[in-house]
């Protein structure tokens, strides 16, 4: 019975380190924050015509994916090396608008999921450009929004962003991006406000 167990659990082990394999994952993950959040207890009431629903927005295959996009001209785009986002820039952009049209505004901002079931204003897009400009040595966010309102007609807006850097490491450059959209997303929450 020892040697059943003992064969089992090697089998287990041996499971698991395929699980565990794969390539090297980066040593740090980058996302996003907002410079303007909700106060914890903050508590709102949806007023007739307050409620916005943020969708994510919609983008091209350069940032369809977790990498930090390096423009080199018009027609040429690299990655930049051990850089990866948690998760799609459109998605963590996305989060970062909601906060900050939560933050800045009296919107009641809704999560997706329940916006069939709800009826108001929609806030969408296209997030064109989002990663670093080596030319301009500038991290870059550019956002196509398009703001629904029910019975009206849609409105579309386009925002950008650019914030220098001095390096062209992602130590320089997350942070740049990071203000860069927290910029875009203030100046969205204030044409949508």
């Amino acid at each position: 019975m020892n040697r059943t167990n003992a064969l089992l659990a090697a089998a287990a082990c041996l499971s698991l380190s395929g699980c565990l394999g794969g390539p090297k994952a980066p040593s740090e993950l980058l996302t996003l924050t907002s410079t303007q959040v909700r106060a914890p207890g903050d508590a709102r009431a949806a007023e007739q015509g307050r409620v916005i629903t943020v969708i994510s927005p919609t983008v091209p295959q350069a940032i369809s994916n977790t990498r930090v996009p390096v423009y080199l001209s018009p027609t040429s785009i690299q990655y930049l090396k051990d850089s990866q986002w948690i998760e799609k820039p459109n998605e963590l952009f996305r989060q970062l608008l909601s906060e900050t049209l939560a933050a800045q505004t009296g919107w009641v901002v809704l999560d997706p999921s329940v916006y069939t079931q709800v009826q108001g204003v929609v806030l969408g897009g296209q997030l064109l450009t989002f990663g670093f400009d080596p030319n301009r040595m500038e991290a870059v966010v550019q956002f196509d929004a398009n703001l629904a309102r029910p019975q009206q007609a849609v409105a579309t807006r386009r925002f950008e962003a650019r914030v220098p850097v001095t390096a062209a490491d992602r130590t320089q450059i997350a942070p740049a991006l990071n203000q860069a959209a927290n910029q875009v997303a203030a100046d969205v929450a204030a044409w949508a406000g």
